[in-house]
């Protein structure tokens, strides 16, 4: 099923605010966002604006305090917890900054993890599955090895195949290549937009780096919890 056509993430009058001692910090004010299928989508802005606060209630992470989020079609403060945690292994895929690979399970096992956590294959399938993504990321020699015998480059990687491995409709990507000197971070980038290419998914990535927000397809600019957006060239 292609989504190209179809709207994949829609966030409408969506703000947050942190409640403490000295009252509510707000992070986000009033942001609408819509993703298409197939669109690449990066945020920029400065620390603390609020891009990675967006990000996490896209995934369904946080809640917000306002607004809704819609994923596929299903708002997401319309569904329980376990609904949203389905939701988000079958449609949803996640690249984070630090990796979160799972130290005691190999490159293989991590890729098949989302397979067998939202029951798209499991056993002998799942793992056929999963040496077929390490496979498109170049590490169909290393499917053994455990993350602390994987470069950084090499366990962003890994990550990028488990984040697509079950095909899902929305990759967020949060600082993707942050942990990674700026030769591999690119290699890993190109990678990463190969494979969303491939998949047909919408992704929406952010990004400190100017450069890396300039080779997608739109870029959107955080500041203090208002989201703008950026005149961006043909590409």
């Amino acid at each position: 099923m292609t989504m190209q056509s179809s709207t994949v993430l829609e966030c409408h009058s969506l703000s947050f605010a942190y409640r403490g001692g000295a009252g509510a910090a707000t992070i986000l004010n009033a942001v609408d966002l819509t993703l298409p299928g197939g669109e690449r989508v990066a945020i920029v802005g400065e620390s603390g604006s609020g891009k990675s606060t967006l990000l996490h209630l896209a995934g369904g992470l946080e809640r917000p305090s306002g607004g809704t989020v819609r994923v596929g079609g299903r708002e997401l403060g319309a569904l329980g917890e376990r609904e949203r945690t389905l939701l988000r292994r079958e449609q949803m895929g996640i690249v984070f900054q630090a990796f979160h690979l799972i130290p005691t399970l190999t490159a293989l096992e991590n890729v098949a993890l989302p397979l067998e956590l939202s029951g798209t294959a499991r056993g002998a399938a799942a793992r056929e599955l999963a040496h077929a993504q390490l496979e498109r990321v170049g590490l169909a020699n290393k499917p053994d090895r455990h993350p602390e015998q994987l470069s950084g480059g090499e366990q962003q990687r890994v990550a990028i195949a488990r984040a697509l491995v079950h095909r899902p409709i929305l990759i967020l990507a949060d600082e993707p290549t942050g942990n990674l000197d700026s030769r591999t971070g690119d290699a890993v980038f190109q990678l990463l937009l190969d494979q969303v290419q491939d998949s047909g998914a919408a992704l929406l990535m952010v990004t400190h780096s100017e450069a890396l927000a300039a080779r997608l397809d739109r870029t959107l600019r955080m500041v203090d919890g208002r989201l703008l957006a950026e005149a961006t060239d043909d590409r």
